[in-house]
């Protein structure tokens, strides 16, 4: 479960571009804090920290307990915006959290073990992923920082199946249980799909300069 994190914060009286441009010419990142049933709190973050939390992984599936004015309210981030150019951060949404509240999270899926399966140790199988993330519903204390899969055992032909995955208590997904996470396939089955579709892309080509000397003829 990922811990909770503190951060400062400070309030902000202004709203809108004009404001904001002000505040990230400060070195600092505009924010706000919505939900609960309370009205929105509009805050400004450090931009070096805001960065380093964006870039370092996790940050949408963390809870923060943020410190602003002297009180302290523990929310995660919804949203962030960055720069389309230099990435720097540029705003960030923050929901707040009360206790028996759920929030809707992107969750890692981490394959484990996968020196233990003969599928893929002993007859070079392939892991097929479908899915490296799964949206998760869950209680914001209980929030994993991924999901493992134990691949132990598994060979050429198993399916991992969503009603495999071990879920937090309480905590639950919005795919069917019978879809499909990962498979282990035959290492033909890929190589020969990127063969063919090598073969495609050159017969493409072909096609394409044989039409442009036909018009330069």
């Amino acid at each position: 479960m990922s811990a909770v994190k503190p951060l400062e914060a400070v309030a902000r009286d202004r709203v809108g571009k004009g404001a904001a441009r002000a505040v990230r010419r400060q070195g600092r990142v505009p924010a706000v804090i919505y939900g609960g049933n309370q009205s929105p709190q509009s805050i400004s973050l450090d931009a070096n920290q805001t960065h380093h939390l964006i870039y370092g992984g996790g940050f949408l599936t963390t809870v923060f307990e943020i410190s602003v004015g002297g009180r302290k309210i523990r929310a995660i981030p919804r949203d962030y915006q960055l720069d389309p150019v230099k990435d720097f951060p540029l705003h960030v949404d923050f929901l707040r959290v009360t206790a028996g509240q759920s929030v809707a999270v992107e969750v890692p899926v981490h394959f484990v073990n996968q020196d233990a399966a003969p599928g893929l140790k002993q007859k070079s199988g392939t892991l097929n992923i479908v899915h490296h993330t799964v949206a998760l519903e869950v209680s914001p204390d209980a929030i994993p920082d991924a999901i493992d899969v134990d691949l132990t055992g598994k060979d050429i032909g198993d399916t991992i199946h969503v009603s495999d995955l071990v879920l937090p208590a309480g905590a639950s997904l919005a795919l069917d249980a019978s879809d499909t996470v990962a498979t282990i396939v035959p290492p033909t089955i890929l190589g020969a799909e990127a063969e063919a579709e090598a073969a495609a892309v050159a017969e493409a080509a072909r096609a394409e300069s044989a039409a442009e000397a036909t018009k330069e003829g």
